[in-house]
């Protein structure tokens, strides 16, 4: 220690009452890194939605052309009536099987995850607590 370091004579209650303030410091700062995470984050979410609603209209087209074929294919064989059902109910199950798959996915996608910043407010907030694993100095 230096003895012209005046911080280096500073007595344990000024030290202490150190604490609060180096506390919402550190509070301040997880919070702001945990805003950057989510801002980046919906940026990237963001453009790629944007993305897969453009794919979606060239797919509705295609999509639309293709039912076309199917029901002119079906009219060889059976009434115009009934082949435009039977590719309606298809199209219904392929949409109802999306649905839940789409559903799952997006479940996985906001499922929290413990890594960056949530865990280290986690730990952060541990080691204020006295639990769990940190360094003791």
């Amino acid at each position: 220690m230096d003895a012209t370091n005046p911080k280096s004579k500073r007595s344990l209650i000024s030290l202490i009452g150190d604490v609060p303030t180096l506390v919402a410091d550190l509070v301040r700062v997880e919070i702001e890194r945990f805003k950057a995470e989510l801002a980046e984050k919906g940026q990237k979410i963001g453009f790629g939605v944007a993305l897969l609603a453009a794919a979606a209209v060239f797919l509705l087209f295609g999509l639309g052309v293709i039912v076309a074929c199917a029901v002119l294919a079906l009219t060889l064989a059976l009434p115009g009536w009934l082949a435009a059902l039977i590719v309606a109910a298809v199209l219904f199950l392929i949409a109802a099987l999306l649905v839940v798959w789409g559903r799952d996915r997006i479940k996985q996608g906001v499922s929290p995850v413990e890594d960056g910043t949530t865990a280290s407010i986690r730990r952060d907030l541990d080691a204020f607590k006295g639990e769990g694993e940190y360094d003791r100095h």
